[in-house]
């Protein structure tokens, strides 16, 4: 075979292993997204079915307002109610390929609106993480949680007392019957052997 019919070939091997490899790209995001698809879908119809029993209860309070006899505000909770029905009957009833779509317009409709509702989020979630830091610290100070430690706190060992030293200190009956120095059986200076006694 010549040089040239062996590059001929190395390339046409080189471009069906790209092409497989496309193939196998190209089937795992058609997978990718069937499954989203199929999230939705299931996510989408939980929601709308938790958002129309919302609905039924904020009617609820409705007629009861109106009952009471204050009628603006049992209007206010009528339109609520309305509203949430019908954003539950679309969650429902919509496929994951109109809310997607939907999303993308309103998105490409209202650029500004997505961008703020980020910015919204953002705030929200670092307001939340920053008041809960703050109460695990007031929490951690005032002595309702533990405080972070250091040192082991494994059974053999005793905790120290709050506001002392991290040291642990071995109980008086633990000794190392152990290997010292190369000496099998030996044990440390001053220790006694309580192998003997068990």
């Amino acid at each position: 075979m010549t040089d040239q019919g062996a590059t001929a070939q190395a390339k046409d091997k080189a471009q069906e292993v790209a092409g497989q490899a496309q193939e196998k790209a190209q089937e795992a995001a058609g997978q990718a997204k069937g499954q989203l698809r199929s999230q939705v879908d299931q996510r989408s119809t939980q929601a709308g079915e938790r958002v129309g029993g919302l609905a039924s209860d904020v009617r609820s309070v409705s007629e009861t307002l109106r009952e009471q006899g204050k009628d603006q505000p049992a209007k206010l909770a009528e339109q609520a109610a309305d509203r949430a029905e019908k954003l539950g009957t679309y969650l429902k009833d919509s496929d994951s390929d109109r809310i997607l779509g939907d999303i993308e317009d309103f998105g490409r409709r209202q650029p500004w609106a997505v961008i703020a509702g980020g910015v919204a989020l953002g705030l929200v979630a670092s307001r939340l993480l920053k008041a809960s830091s703050s109460d695990r610290y007031q929490q951690r100070s005032s002595g309702q949680l533990p405080q972070r430690s250091t040192y082991d706190v494994s059974p053999a060992y005793n905790r120290p007392a709050s506001g002392t030293s991290a040291v642990t200190t071995p109980p008086a009956d633990l000794t190392y019957t152990g290997e010292i120095s190369g000496t099998p059986g030996a044990t440390a200076p001053g220790a006694t052997n309580l192998e003997g006694s068990r």
